[in-house]
């Protein structure tokens, strides 16, 4: 999977509207912003080892 700042991003955007719901009271809500959250941990744990593949492969390299 390759991940992006945009994809992030797009995660986010997606969630920011049942956070709002969450915050005004809507238990519902929550559980979605929940499970954005799982989303969003998952794809910057992904963004981190595609990160640390592409040091380790520049530091080859040299």
């Amino acid at each position: 999977m390759a991940t992006s700042w945009e994809g992030l991003k797009g995660i986010v955007a997606a969630g920011e509207d049942d956070y709002g719901k969450f915050m005004r009271g809507n238990n519902a809500a929550g559980t979605r912003v929940r499970k954005t959250l799982m989303e969003i941990k998952k794809y910057a744990d992904q963004m981190r080892k595609e990160v640390q593949e592409q040091k380790d492969r520049r530091k080859e390299e040299k």
